[in-house]
């Protein structure tokens, strides 16, 4: 009997998708060398306003904003953004809106109060006009086409790329060289295509994992916001119990989740894991003898089950390279459980 071939999955296409996206982001907005988007001038601090997914990305630009272009910045969620009794005023604030639909309630109702106080807004979105689109005084359109499954990715990942570009905008605009990062998002696509040669490694550690009723994922610094991501992305596709942590927060207390044996570790970085990294790892390791999987470059300090890696240098370009890798295993796992991946059960993308 012939061999049926499984339907792909309208997740799956999507993240397939992403290395023709990010090549046709680059060719819209960087000619010569220059990013061409419209940002406002003389910003020294930025509120990033964001739900989901879209939050991630917020977080990780905050990183980037100050490590590249010294400004201030910090992510919130939108429903915590409209709790606050106060919000920063000034002429030199940027409030910045990331929503993939550009319709997310809580979102929009978020740069409505901001609004009121008369502060600069600008808005990451994949659906220009768009209330968002039509409401935020500077806008940047991620152009990644529908998305159809409810798990985000080909949206998240250009409004990453879209957040990157804004950072170093605006990193040039105070004077800043980044001449060099710039010129390296070309690298991207590669990065992505390297990713996609992964997929059957993946598909060995998401048949392992698959067998775990919890996971813990963490990371450190500006790769945070990507173990917070990748837990999503696994709950939200294969229902399996999963957190984040920054891995020293993690030691103070919440390790003891370990105990239960049917619990495995991922550790998530773009770039060489340091001393501190290593020393947790191995401690974890000794005392609790959970699976440790690493997405990121191989160390022999660690006795990892799994690795999971892309060859790329450049950390903020191989940011892009793990991100696929994420998706993909959150795909490959919730595949290995049966799930309909494309609509899990009682979720909805949030655009009402």
């Amino acid at each position: 009997m012939p061999l049926i071939k499984r339907k792909k999955s309208s997740m799956e296409t999507e993240i397939f998708a992403q290395s023709k996206i990010c090549e046709q982001i680059i060719s819209d907005y960087i000619k010569d060398g220059q990013i061409n988007i419209d940002v406002p001038q003389n910003v020294n601090r930025v509120f990033l306003v964001a739900s989901g997914s879209s939050y991630h990305c917020a977080r990780y630009c905050a990183s980037l904003l100050g490590s590249v272009a010294n400004i201030e910045a910090r992510a919130i969620y939108s429903s915590e953004f409209l709790l606050q009794p106060k919000i920063a005023e000034g002429e030199d604030i940027l409030y910045i809106f990331i929503t993939q639909s550009g319709e997310t309630t809580d979102t929009n109702s978020a740069l409505l109060r901001a609004k009121e106080h008369g502060v600069m807004t600008l808005c990451i979105t994949n659906k220009e006009n768009s209330s968002i689109w039509n409401s935020t005084q500077y806008h940047i359109a991620c152009h990644a086409g529908e998305e159809k499954s409810i798990a985000a990715t080909k949206s998240f990942t250009s409004q990453l790329l879209c957040g990157a570009m804004l950072v170093f905008k605006l990193a040039q605009n105070k004077g800043i060289d980044v001449t060099d990062l710039v010129r390296d998002l070309n690298d991207i696509p590669d990065v992505i295509n390297s990713a996609y040669k992964v997929h059957s490694k993946i598909k060995q550690a998401a048949r392992f994992l698959a067998r775990y009723k919890s996971i813990v994922m963490s990371a450190d610094g500006e790769m945070y916001a990507f173990a917070k991501e990748a837990s999503l992305k696994i709950k939200e596709t294969s229902y399996i119990n999963t957190c984040s942590y920054i891995l020293g927060e993690f030691m103070h207390g919440h390790v003891a989740v370990l105990n239960n044996a049917k619990s495995a570790m991922i550790y998530i970085a773009n770039d060489d894991l340091n001393y501190t990294a290593v020393k947790n790892l191995n401690n974890i390791k000794e005392n609790y003898k959970p699976p440790i999987c690493i997405i990121g470059n191989r160390t022999n300090q660690i006795k990892s089950t799994y690795n999971l890696n892309v060859d790329c240098s450049k950390p903020i370009i191989k940011t892009f390279g793990i991100l696929v890798i994420i998706q993909l295993l959150a795909l490959e796992i919730a595949l290995k459980l049966h799930r309909d991946v494309d609509k899990p059960h009682g979720l909805n993308k949030v655009v009402k």
